[in-house]
C-alpha cells in the first residue's frame, strides 16, 4: 500500500516519489505478485522477490527470497539477511529504491504495529511457548563451493518455503538468523500441548523435506540436510519487535547444536518430549547432552528425520 512516510521508515522507489511506510506489522514482502506489501513493475522482478523484517530491538533487515536476478543492499548481494540502514540504496532486478528509516531504533511508537496475530504488544514473562530452531547443516562448505548468486538463491528459498510451512502450522513469529530460522509457537492456557507439539513437529519434518529437495530445482552439490532442536518453556513474549527471549529460546538454540553430538536430525527438550506423551515404544532416544553455556548435563530427546516422519503418520 502506498503512504506518505510521516516520520516512519519507509522505501523510496526511484526515480519518482513513490513511497512504501514500514509501520504495520513484523515483515513486508517485495515482489510483482499482487499479495506484495511492496508491488515492483519491473519484468526482471520476481513474482516474490525479497522481505524486509523488523528485527529485534527495532531494526529492519532485507532477505533475498530465492529471486531470479538477486536482491542487492548499496552494491552487494544479499545472500543472507542484511541489517539495513537509513539511506541504504537497495535494487530489487532492475528497480531501485532508498531505505529511509527516521526514527532510532526501538522508538517506534507501538500504536505503529499491527498486532491482529500477535498475542499482545506488551512483554509478557512466563508465557508457555515451544520453540524451534532449524539450521542448514555444513552451511560454510557450501558457501565456499557454489557462486554468490545461487548461494542467495538458495537460502532465500529456503527462508521462503521455511516461512510458509511454519506459518502454515501455526507459528507466531519467526526470525530469520544467518543460515538458521527461528520460529516461536505460543501455547494458550489449557491448550492441549500435545496437539501443538505435533504441529511442531510436522513443520520440522517438512522443513526437512524441502530442504532435501532443495538440489532438484537448484543447481546445487547434493541435497541440503538440516538439524533442529525444540524446546518448551516459559519465554517472554510480545512487543513491538514480536520476539521471543529467554532461556527457553537459548535452550532451543544449544539443542539444535546437540544434534551434531547425538547424531540425530532432532532434538527435544525434556518438557517438549514430555507433553507430547509419546507411546513408551516411540522411535525417540533419550540421551545426555553437553549444552554450551550450561553446567550440568541435560536430557534431551533425539530422533532421525525418517523416524519422525514414520512417528507422525502412526
Amino acid at each position: 500500500m502506498l503512504l506518505e512516510a510521516s516520520g516512519a521508515p519507509y522505501l523510496l522507489l526511484q526515480p519518482g516519489d513513490r513511497r512504501w511506510r514500514l509501520s504495520n506489522g513484523p515483515s513486508w514482502a517485495i515482489g510483482r505478485g499482487d499479495g506484495c506489501a511492496v508491488v515492483l513493475e519491473g519484468r526482471s522482478v520476481s513474482r516474490l522477490h525479497a522481505l524486509i523484517q523488523r528485527r529485534e530491538g527495532g531494526d529492519f533487515s532485507l532477505v533475498d527470497l530465492g529471486s531470479r536476478n538477486g536482491s542487492f543492499v548499496n552494491g552487494r548481494r544479499v545472500s543472507v539477511p542484511v541489517l539495513l540502514h537509513d539511506s541504504d540504496r537497495l535494487v530489487f532486478g532492475d528497480q531501485q529504491a532508498v531505505f529511509h528509516n527516521p526514527t532510532p531504533a526501538g522508538t517506534a511508537a507501538a500504536e505503529d504495529f499491527n498486532t491482529r496475530d500477535a498475542p499482545t504488544t506488551a512483554l509478557h514473562t512466563h508465557t508457555l511457548t515451544t520453540i524451534a530452531v532449524v539450521d542448514i547443516r555444513d552451511y560454510t562448505p557450501l558457501a565456499r563451493s557454489v557462486s554468490e548468486a545461487l548461494l542467495s538463491q538458495t537460502i532465500g528459498t529456503w527462508f521462503l518455503h521455511v516461512g510458509q510451512i511454519v506459518e502454515r502450522m501455526g507459528s507466531w513469529s519467526q526470525r530469520y538468523i544467518g543460515d538458521a530460522v527461528m520460529a516461536v509457537w505460543v501455547h494458550e492456557e489449557g491448550a492441549a500441548l500435545d496437539a501443538d507439539l505435533r504441529r511442531v513437529l510436522r513443520a520440522v519434518s517438512e522443513i526437512d523435506l524441502a530442504t532435501g529437495d532443495l538440489h532438484k530445482t537448484l543447481p546445487l552439490p547434493g541435497p541440503l540436510r538440516v538439524g533442529a532442536g525444540i524446546n518448551t518453556g516459559p519465554a517472554i513474549v510480545g512487543g513491538s519487535e514480536f520476539t521471543a527471549l529467554g532461556d527457553t529460546v537459548n535452550a532451543a538454540f544449544r539443542l539444535e547444536a546437540a544434534t551434531k553430538q547425538l547424531g540425530l536430525g532432532v532434538a527435544l527438550g525434556e518438557r517438549s518430549f514430555t507433553e507430547l506423551h509419546a507411546p513408551a515404544a516411540s522411535p525417540f532416544q533419550r540421551r545426555q547432552v553437553t549444552l554450551k553455556g550450561y553446567d550440568e548435563p541435560a536430557t534431551a530427546w533425539g530422533i532421525g528425520f525418517e523416524d519422525l516422519a514414520r512417528f507422525l503418520k502412526g
